[in-house]
């Protein structure tokens, strides 16, 4: 069991999508909680993502980066049916644990987005991949790879609900966070400690002291939409901040919601 992260002499050289595996060691996701802060994390994104997922009649959903299990929870407990899937073992058993203790029993699967398939063998009203975590995806390959998986496990009207930092703003004007969004917890510090084009190390220092690392690929988010687009999603809007209408710099996170349903136009006479 790794006790501590490694990324060897030259950190910010390690830009591999499997990484991952050695990120979320068991004791960065004993701390993970501190980190989000469910109750004001749930308090700051209100109920977009059950709205959003209503509007489209949605029922039976797949959470592909369950982490430590909040939108799989907050999902189960307003009535929707969930798989909840995560490429790290200990995201998983956390996650288990914290729906346990709400009462609720997740169903979970271990599966690597770039072969969901091979691990999930249904078909899907939505899928979410939500906190930031597709961008732990280094390549164009993987990125494409993940997208195809996605749009094959949804079903033909399916929709994906997808977010990213604003990492357009974090290139071009560097680090500013408002921690309205995402990472609420009290007294942790969560910032970029390198950024450049292929990568963007994050460092986050808890109250003990102790300190982790994350490596993640700076998405921009026109890149990611038309990513989607190319691999078939029909319908494609880009919320900043849980807002339809925003200012292009000033949120922190950006939350795509990708639309499988093909409308045929008709022709005209």
């Amino acid at each position: 069991m790794t006790q501590k992260q490694n990324y060897g002499p030259n950190p910010v050289e390690v830009r591999e999508t499997d990484q991952y595996k050695d990120e979320y060691i068991e004791s960065f996701v004993e701390r993970w909680d501190q980190l989000i802060d469910w109750n004001a994390r749930a308090e700051s994104e209100g109920h977009f993502f059950i709205d959003v997922l209503r509007e489209r009649g949605a029922k039976r959903i797949l959470d592909v980066a369950t982490g430590t299990g909040f939108h799989s929870v907050r999902l189960l407990e307003s009535g929707f049916d969930v798989v909840s899937a995560d490429g790290s073992q200990f995201m998983l058993a956390k996650a288990f644990e914290n729906a346990r203790k709400k009462d609720k029993l997740l169903h979970t699967v271990r599966a690597d987005w770039r072969w969901l398939n091979k691990d999930i063998h249904e078909k899907f009203d939505a899928i979410i991949c939500l906190g930031n975590s597709f961008t732990h995806l280094f390549s164009e390959k993987d990125r494409r790879k993940t997208l195809a998986e996605f749009y094959a496990a949804l079903k033909h009207d399916g929709v994906l609900i997808l977010d990213q930092r604003n990492y357009d703003s974090i290139l071009d004007q560097g680090f500013s966070s408002k921690h309205t969004y995402y990472y609420c917890g009290n007294n942790i510090k969560a910032e970029p400690e390198h950024v450049d084009d292929g990568l963007a190390r994050f460092r986050y220092e808890f109250p003990d002291k102790s300190v982790f690392h994350l490596n993640m690929y700076p998405l921009r988010k026109n890149y990611v939409r038309n990513l989607m687009k190319e691999v078939g999603f029909q319908t494609i809007t880009t919320y900043g901040d849980f807002q339809e209408t925003y200012h292009k710099d000033e949120p922190d996170f950006f939350v795509h919601v990708a639309d499988k349903k093909y409308e045929v136009e008709e022709e005209k006479k």
